[in-house]
């Protein structure tokens, strides 16, 4: 493939969707890392985008020359499980109206962010980018996983009939630097090192630690403000609700699935590349990025206990949902492309814990 002649110069206008949420923050920090100087951004009280007219009003005085999608309604499987309307409109409204605008205002070019949920649930693996719409999705988290098609046909739809440079990259699971620790709405990676952290802490009578670090982040909107400061009986039973205690941790589901995990920092890194180097046209549709390794859930927890040095026992609960059984990415084209992660899954996770530990 030719390098895109359409590259991203340092000077160009560039606008983060979701600059506050783990994507849209390291995709920033890569940008200024690279010298790039005139980044627009704005936080979601500044601009709601699931309103077209502010979306609409927002390009049209700023005129944008490149768009990083990076913001939407996420969740893990809880809270895919829970919000399913919230994650189906939020999320389809967010890339109709930044796709739209992008094309009535004339960016240059658009790099839409997905998921590899857009992968029906029983796909072969690795999961080619041909894989896509085979097959039935996983119900745990279809909603989000439809608003996701979606934006990538509207890239796609919007290259072919008006003639855009919208690309779209669809990533593995992923997490990082100001990742979302609430146990209710994150995903399984934060969830896992937030629970273990915490149940170490209950095993070493560290109390101080338990009731800031509740009060920095939520535990969920069924638990807010349930524990009552300074009240050792209080922390046990809450923490216990969400299955944290001394002796062991619960965790959701038979931990045999497997899942793969790309750090935030990677993908920011791959997001970049893409926009400085290929078009749509030499993308294609979507393009996949991942490590192209998988562990099991109870693998995952495993080694999450072991940088924490948690000594409790893990309890799997069959009785919950796993979702997909297995999630691997097919990365080959990624790295004919020219790109690879560079972020192994063991030192990602120490640098999380030791962010979190110190925050």
């Amino acid at each position: 493939m030719t390098l895109d002649n359409t590259a991203m110069p340092t000077t160009a206008k560039i606008y983060i969707a979701g600059h506050k949420g783990m994507v849209g923050s390291a995709i920033l920090r890569t940008l200024q890392a690279r010298g790039y100087e005139n980044i627009l951004v704005r936080s979601s009280k500044e601009l709601d985008l699931r309103r077209q007219a502010e979306v609409e009003n927002f390009f049209d005085n700023e005129r944008p020359e490149y768009v990083f999608l990076a913001a939407a309604k996420v969740g893990g499987i809880i809270a895919n499980n829970t919000y399913k309307a919230e994650f189906i409109y939020d999320n389809m409204a967010i890339a109709m109206n930044v796709i739209h605008a992008a094309y009535r205002f004339g960016v240059r070019k658009l790099l839409n962010l997905g998921s590899s949920c857009i992968y029906p649930k029983f796909a072969p693996q690795p999961m080619k980018e041909s894989d896509l719409l085979t097959g039935m999705l996983e119900p745990t988290n279809e909603p989000y996983a439809i608003a996701k098609i979606a934006a990538i046909k509207l890239c796609r739809y919007y290259n072919e009939q008006f003639g855009t440079n919208f690309i779209s990259a669809m990533p593995t699971n992923l997490y990082g630097s100001n990742d979302n620790f609430n146990l209710e709405t994150s995903h399984v990676l934060p969830a896992l090192i937030r629970k273990m952290i915490l149940a170490k802490a209950l095993k070493d009578n560290d109390f101080d630690f338990i009731e800031a670090d509740v009060a920095r982040y939520e535990l969920g909107r069924t638990l807010e403000n349930s524990i009552e400061p300074k009240n050792i009986h209080s922390i046990f039973q809450t923490l216990g609700e969400v299955g944290i205690a001394q002796t062991h941790v619960s965790i959701w589901g038979s931990g045999k699935v497997s899942r793969e995990f790309l750090h935030a920092d990677d993908v920011a890194s791959a997001c970049v590349f893409l926009m400085e180097r290929y078009s749509a046209a030499e993308i294609g549709e979507f393009v996949n990025v991942g490590t192209g390794q998988d562990l099991t859930i109870k693998e995952l927890a495993e080694l999450i206990k072991k940088i924490v040095g948690y000594k409790g026992k893990l309890q799997f609960d069959a009785s919950k949902p796993d979702g997909t059984p297995r999630k691997l990415l097919d990365t080959s084209r990624m790295q004919e492309l020219g790109w690879q992660p560079s972020i192994g899954l063991q030192d990602g996770i120490k640098g999380i814990v030791q962010q979190y530990r110190t925050l």
